[in-house]
């Protein structure tokens, strides 16, 4: 089954009133496009991650992010009582050299809201036990786009087989008006000729100018070729993922017959019907650059 490169996974957990989640995302790209936004506290194992995010996707533009929620609610701020002491001693020395009475009873809440009163200790240390809880976030992300990928790549397939189909059917449309086409280049051959009634024309000659016009106007080889590379573009399908690039060459090889066809046929029946292989063709060639 073939992959599509477009996808999305996210996964979260709770490890010691921290949330941590990993989330990311893909589209179509030549090649491996990662970039990634990662919190500070696992930013030393930015490296492991990427290998194992390169390893499972292997192409598209990826953006990967791995952040940390915390529940400041059960987390206290440390009151620094050294310094809210000497606040408190600067408050009363500067109170009774300026001769002015000294804050009341409640002048606690105006000292918890002087400088470096309250603080937060900002220092993380990062343990094996929280980095294989995010760890195991990152790859549970991962699978997720995946299985998304997975999805997306039998939708194209099922798309792509469509497609096949309605070209194949298409083919089969000409061969009616291929026989009647030579017949009607035939006829007005002969009676352009036969208009100009002061040439002499050699019957023997003229047989073999219009064997010789109507076989440049043969398609079998073209229409053959184009079985064959529905047939080929069917088969890899068929062989797995990591196939995109060679399913694109196959669809200009199809353009190419399907081309030549249409400047070959001299028939507006048989031009109406490559239009629509074509425009078929068209919503190949735009879906197959999203395939791994």
């Amino acid at each position: 089954m073939i992959l599509s490169m477009t996808g999305y996974g996210k996964a979260s957990a709770e490890y010691c009133g921290k949330k941590i989640t990993a989330e990311i995302k893909s589209l179509n790209s030549k090649a491996l496009d990662l970039q990634s936004r990662i919190s500070p506290i696992y930013r030393e194992r930015e490296m492991e991650l990427r290998s194992m995010i390169s390893q499972r996707l292997e192409r598209g533009k990826v953006e990967f992010a791995l952040y940390v929620e915390r529940d400041d609610n059960n987390v206290a701020s440390p009151i620094n009582r050294s310094v809210m002491a000497a606040y408190a001693n600067q408050i009363r020395s500067a109170a009774a050299e300026l001769n002015i009475p000294e804050p009341g009873e409640h002048w606690v809440a105006t000292l918890l809201r002087l400088p470096d009163v309250l603080t937060k200790s900002e220092v993380q240390e990062l343990t094996d036990e929280e980095w294989a809880v995010a760890e195991d976030v990152a790859r549970q992300a991962v699978e997720r786009l995946m299985d998304f990928r997975r999805q997306e790549g039998a939708a194209l397939q099922k798309k792509f087989e469509e497609k096949i189909s309605n070209i194949r059917s298409l083919l089969a449309d000409i061969e009616p008006f291929e026989q009647a086409r030579v017949e009607k280049i035939r006829a007005r051959i002969v009676d352009g000729l036969q208009s100009l009634p002061e040439v002499q024309v050699d019957q023997g000659r003229l047989e073999q100018e219009m064997i010789y016009y109507i076989e440049k106007l043969d398609i079998s080889e073209e229409k053959q070729r184009l079985r064959n590379h529905l047939d080929y573009f069917l088969q890899t399908m068929a062989d797995g993922h990591g196939q995109g690039k060679k399913l694109g060459f196959i669809a200009q090889e199809m353009g190419r017959e399907i081309n030549t066809t249409g400047s070959k046929s001299n028939n507006a029946e048989m031009q109406n019907i490559v239009v629509h292989m074509k425009d078929e063709l068209e919503q190949i060639k735009e879906q197959v650059l999203n395939v791994m």
